[in-house]
């Protein structure tokens, strides 16, 4: 539904949002399977003209950073949305993680990290996604339903674990990352006391694939 106060676009403006979303969508798959994939590549994926594409995105960089972002901000609306949930906190954490991994962001991280450089608006972007990320990390630890010893950023890397799963069909990877969720999440919510081996990963060993450091939160 369109808010009222939102203006409708114009059949042109509609139409070339709609072939933005068909790029972003076909790099997204490119640059997953191969990060090394020219630009010509997601025309061809995307049923574009190269020219076209250029048109958007003047140079390979720019539209990786265009992908990263739209990755970014899909997570930054996921976690507020867990932020507005009043329901018990477990449901709202494991909702969230579901949904998380069926978004998928984390594979553009491990696929893309460290091939271009990331613009301080990107930057930002990642701290607020992470500020975020870490004020539901508290609130549902404070509510007493995680294991002892999980820190935020284990989630990042578990994630990237899931994420990792590619097999058979798109819809049976995403079957079994949903299943191996399920499993990891039991974990999670154990209440036992026995010591998480080894420290936790730290902002830094996350944000340094990227090839520059952020500011710790």
């Amino acid at each position: 539904m369109t808010d009222a106060s939102t203006p409708p676009l114009s059949g042109r403006r509609a139409q070339a949002a709609v072939n933005d979303r068909v790029i972003l969508e076909s790099a997204r798959a490119v640059f997953i399977d191969d990060p090394t994939a020219p630009i010509a590549a997601v025309a061809r994926q995307a049923g574009v003209g190269i020219s076209a594409l250029y048109r958007r995105y003047p140079s390979k960089e720019d539209l990786l950073r265009t992908l990263c972002g739209d990755g970014l901000q899909r997570f930054i609306d996921q976690t507020r949305a867990a932020l507005a949930d009043e329901r018990e906190p477990w449901t709202v954490f494991a909702d969230f993680m579901r949904r998380a991994v069926e978004a998928d962001t984390s594979s553009l991280t491990d696929a893309l990290a460290g091939t271009f450089t990331p613009t301080p608006d990107l930057w930002a972007q990642a701290a607020l996604a992470n500020e975020l990320m870490v004020e539901l990390f508290d609130r549902i630890r404070a509510a007493g339903v995680l294991r002892a010893g999980i820190v935020v950023h284990d989630l990042s890397v578990i994630f990237e674990l899931l994420a990792a799963v590619r097999l058979g069909s798109p819809a049976r990877t995403r079957e079994l990352r949903q299943r191996y969720l399920a499993l990891l999440l039991e974990a999670l919510h154990r209440p036992g006391d026995d010591p998480v081996p080894g420290p936790a990963p730290r902002w830094e060993e996350l944000t340094g694939r990227w090839g520059a450091s952020s500011v710790s939160p």
